[in-house]
């Protein structure tokens, strides 16, 4: 065909078109107002009929880019801003853009968007500028040769100016739609121009600006959208450093409630843990910190107390699973991480300290690890990081648990026996504030920082002192206490015998005469252990042991007064049982002749008590027996100890 019968059928198509779409606009109108909304249903079963010749017009054979561009688009575009009908304007955008080639759309973009702010204020333009941008942006995807074409033509300021454009001349637009048109310009920035992080950030900024003057968002529509904004980077770029380095980022989550707050600080945290991200700078910390805030600590005096038990555990322990997430293998730096951190969470309150103290409390103790044999005066801000430099940061950041109602809490964290736990301290890294305590102290042994220890232990007697008061927590305090002393060798003469003379005097405090017993007996390890330089006094051994006795006498003649009878002997027998033990272990002043005469003693306690006896007790010490019996068979040094003791 020649040039002019392609003009003519060009022609002739959007001369129909022109038509049909004033008769069908003029539909509207005709008629009795009472009748419009049938004559409404009438065109919307005519709309096919005018969307055809568009259709027909990109289907001509040698309509090519430059006809489109000079004469098919601008005589389109100028019928459908003329019309001024909103249901007209919608359809007729979306035809254009549906039924005409990409590339055309890339090379007049210009043409095209110039009609969105002299549209109808009624007309659903971000749905319409979305479907553009959407399109656009797979075709960027499908077709990655043709993105210089996208640099050239200018692709992301036209939509940005054109989306500003419409905002400005639809006054009474919803905040909602704005923020809708802002995620689809930033949707398509990211797909076309993932490298471009300032086109994102301008995204961003823009959005800020239109927010700007307003409180926080009311409207669940919008905050859905601006989740969906905020979201977007995450999910290209799967690294929480680089949504950082946008400026406009936090600015836009200030926009959110309280509750949008924290549900985004969670889509930000589950992010990282996806991604294994590593936060490795304390003002990259700084800034994540503030994005999470409100998690961290109560927003605008807004409490937790409605929030629901599970869900405000599960928040807590996502940010005691971050806190892991953060290292650097410079020491210095990650020093400034620490103190980040605790700055952070020391604003938390009593709910939220005992998950996030125990994760911090970890993080530094793997620092101290890494810096074993490094001390140092610890004076001024820029100090090197040194073992004693983090005790003190560790011991303000525990001292700020004692606020809370829980010092149970708190003394385990000064006292709990790091070997205890360790072979379970990955596992429960995230949740478990019990192993934390003896892992301290026995870091601070193995950096020989005795005065930072003796501080220590000198916080956990004074909350055994002055805060707990329920016997059974004594009991379990009392025992951490003694198994965490036992491991120590960091101590000298004179600190060693205050700490052990404080806790045998707390032993025999207890309440309960059995309480006692054990309490004094499980003292006898105090003073001998096997370690190197390790302590070995077999006299006060001893000492611990006759006083355990005594006590159970006394538990056995209050039996006696009380019910009429002597009681079990079950704690003479829990006391052999420590003889036998410090008799293997060789100390002199525990003979065969004193673990002879404490067996004859039980026999007599036994056939002098005259109720039913006790099955535990009576298979405890037939258990024992054979213990003995056996070791003599074994033979050996230790079976030479035995000879001589009668069992049977």
């Amino acid at each position: 065909r020649d040039a002019d019968s392609i003009n003519d059928a060009v022609e002739f198509v959007l001369q129909n078109f022109i038509e049909m779409n004033k008769l069908w606009v003029r539909m509207q109108h005709q008629g009795p107002v009472r009748e419009k909304d049938k004559r409404g249903k009438e065109r919307n079963e005519l709309r096919d009929l005018v969307g055809k010749n568009l259709h027909v017009l990109s289907q001509i054979e040698g309509v090519d880019l430059e006809m489109y561009k000079e004469n098919v688009l601008p005589r389109i575009s100028e019928q459908v801003v003329n019309c001024k009908d909103d249901l007209a304007q919608f359809y007729l955008m979306d035809c254009i853009i549906q039924v005409f080639p990409d590339e055309y759309h890339l090379q007049t973009l210009e043409t095209l968007l110039s009609a969105f702010p002299q549209l109808q204020p009624s007309v659903d333009i971000k749905t319409v500028l979305s479907q553009l941008m959407d399109r656009l942006s797979n075709y960027a995807a499908t077709s990655p040769e043709v993105l210089p074409e996208f640099l050239q033509v200018e692709a992301f300021a036209k939509f940005s100016n054109a989306i500003g454009k419409v905002i400005e001349a639809q006054v009474d637009m919803p905040v909602v739609g704005a923020v809708t048109l802002y995620v689809s310009l930033l949707t398509f920035t990211l797909r076309v121009h993932p490298d471009r992080l300032d086109y994102v950030d301008q995204v961003l900024g823009a959005c800020v600006k239109k927010l700007s003057g307003k409180e926080k968002l009311e409207d669940s529509r919008a905050t859905k959208q601006i989740v969906a904004l905020l979201s977007a980077p995450l999910e290209k770029y799967s690294n929480i450093v680089t949504a950082l380095e946008l400026s406009n980022y936090p600015r836009v989550m200030d926009y959110l409630d309280n509750a949008t707050t924290k549900v985004m600080a969670l889509v930000i945290i589950q992010s990282i843990m996806k991604n294994t991200t590593c936060i490795s700078t304390s003002d990259k910390i700084e800034a994540l910190f503030d994005l999470i805030k409100g998690l961290i600590k109560d927003m605008d005096g807004a409490q937790d107390d409605e929030l629901d038990e599970e869900d405000f555990k599960e928040e807590q322990n996502s940010v005691a699973r971050l806190i892991h997430m953060l290292h650097n293998d410079d020491h210095d730096e990650m020093l400034k991480i620490l103190c980040t951190v605790q700055k952070h969470i020391l604003q938390g309150g009593p709910k939220r300290l005992p998950f996030t103290v125990p994760s911090l409390v970890f993080s530094a103790l793997k620092l101290v690890r890494r810096l074993q044999g490094q001390d140092g005066d610890v004076t001024g801000e820029e100090v090197p990081a040194t073992p004693k430099k983090i005790f003190q940061i560790l011991h303000q950041t525990i001292e700020a648990l004692q606020c809370i109602p829980c010092p149970e809490l708190s003394l385990r964290l000064y006292l709990q026996c790091a070997e205890v736990f360790l072979a379970q301290l990955i596992d429960s890294f995230y949740t478990s504030s019990y192993c934390v305590t003896a892992f301290l102290i026995q870091a601070a042994n193995d950096c020989d920082l005795e005065p930072v220890a003796y501080e220590f232990f000198t916080q956990a007697f004074i909350l055994y002192e002055e805060e707990i008061a329920d016997s059974k927590a004594q009991i379990t305090a009392l025992h951490l206490i003694i198994g965490t002393l036992q491991r120590m060798n960091i101590f000298g003469v004179e600190n060693r015998d205050t700490l052990t003379h404080k806790t045998t005097g707390y032993s025999a405090k207890l309440l309960k005469k059995p309480d006692q017993c054990r309490a004094v007996y499980a003292c006898s390890h105090l003073f001998w252990t096997d370690d190197q330089d390790g302590i070995m006094d077999g006299e006060r051994v001893l000492l611990c042991l006759k006083r355990a006795l005594r006590i159970a006498n006394a538990a056995q003649q209050m039996a006696n007064v009380s019910k009429g009878s002597s009681g079990s002997v079950i704690l003479f027998i829990e006391i052999l049982n420590k003889y036998l033990y410090f008799f293997e272990k060789g100390i002199p002043q525990i003979t065969n002749t004193v673990i002879q005469d404490l067996i004859e003693l039980i026999r007599t306690e036994k056939q002098n008590d005259s109720s039913a006896s006790d099955p535990s007790a009576e298979a405890f010490f037939a258990s024992t027996l054979r213990y003995i019996e056996f070791q003599k068979q074994k033979g050996g040094s230790i079976g030479e100890k035995y000879e001589q003791i009668k069992a049977s």
